[in-house]
């Protein structure tokens, strides 16, 4: 069984026609045919069905190609990690992150790490967080952002970087509008803008308003902080979101007070794959992380990971 083969089926697999794949693979569509004939004759099976002018994995193939897309998959990234030891400063970050942090932390921090590293390139992926974490756990990505920190999880291990206020939002002729701090019980009669359920923020508001001792009524359900902001700026409720959720992307914004009770706050962990050890240049990438967040890179023992959501 050789890499070619290998490669041609995989591709042959995404493309569903041999004739497609070829021209990706930039070789005769004789050569595909080949290679995938004599892949079959080896294993003793069928990998392809016709159906219609395309080809489609029989049961076998689709497991096997399964495991082959995760082989492939080990050999690109050995592949980095050879070039990335000869040379961090030339390699490639994977990072996830929530929406939220998207709009000013990420890019402030890349920035501010390519002052030292002008050369190195980075590949983001943005998601909620059962998504982030099971990016980390499949090396979809080297680090991510999630929030909240996972406190147990066997896969994934961490540090808190940074812990968030969440401000109330209110429309900006709202009575409250106004004032410096209010309690959150004050908006008990509002109706809210929340994110959708499998958002992390989503329960900390929740939980907050039932401390609070009251039940939000829902109003609007929102997917992105830009969505939340702009309804309550065009009036259509209110809702609690972190200060950094705030950075102003359009002239239509919300106002901002501050909650004095219940304190709402979010925790941001920083995480990678537990008991594996980070390519160069991610582990450059973390360690300067971590001097930015102020947070002693000393290793842990305890303090490992669960699981909730995130924007």
């Amino acid at each position: 069984m050789e890499l070619r083969q290998l490669q041609y089926f995989v591709k042959v697999a995404q493309k569903e026609h041999v004739t497609q794949a070829a021209e990706e693979l930039h070789v005769a569509q004789s050569a595909v045919s080949r290679q995938i004939h004599q892949l079959e004759e080896e294993l003793g099976v069928n990998l392809f069905m016709q159906k219609g002018r395309n080809l489609q994995l029989t049961p076998v193939g689709q497991l096997f190609c399964k495991r082959v897309e995760s082989i492939m998959k080990d050999l690109d990234r050995a592949v980095v990690e050879i070039h990335e030891f000869l040379d961090p400063e030339q390699g490639e970050i994977r990072i996830g992150f929530p929406h939220s942090l998207g709009i000013h932390l990420i890019p402030s921090i890349v920035a501010e790490f390519r002052k030292k590293y002008p050369n190195v390139k980075f590949r983001f992926k943005q998601g909620m967080f059962p998504t982030l974490i099971r990016d980390v756990v499949g090396a979809e990505v080297d680090l991510a952002f999630v929030s909240p920190f996972p406190d147990r999880h066997d896969q994934v291990d961490g540090d808190i970087v940074l812990t968030e206020e969440l401000f109330a939002i209110l429309p900006p002729n709202h009575p409250l509008a106004g004032e410096q701090s209010i309690k959150l019980e004050q908006l008990k009669e509002e109706r809210f803008v929340l994110f959708s359920k499998g958002y992390s923020l989503r329960p900390i508001v929740w939980h907050a308003c039932l401390e609070a001792g009251f039940t939000p009524k829902i109003a609007f359900e929102g997917e992105e902080t830009d969505t939340i902001r702009g309804l309550v700026a065009a009036g259509m409720g209110v809702s609690l979101l972190p200060e950094m959720a705030l950075f102003q992307t359009n002239p239509l914004q919300p106002a901002r007070v501050r909650i004095s009770e219940p304190k709402v706050t979010r925790s941001i962990g920083l995480i990678h794959r537990a008991d594996e050890k980070l390519p160069p240049v991610a582990q450059a990438f973390r360690a300067f992380l971590l001097q930015y967040f102020g947070i002693d890179p000393s290793p842990k023992k305890e303090g490992k990971a669960d699981t909730a959501s995130a924007p």
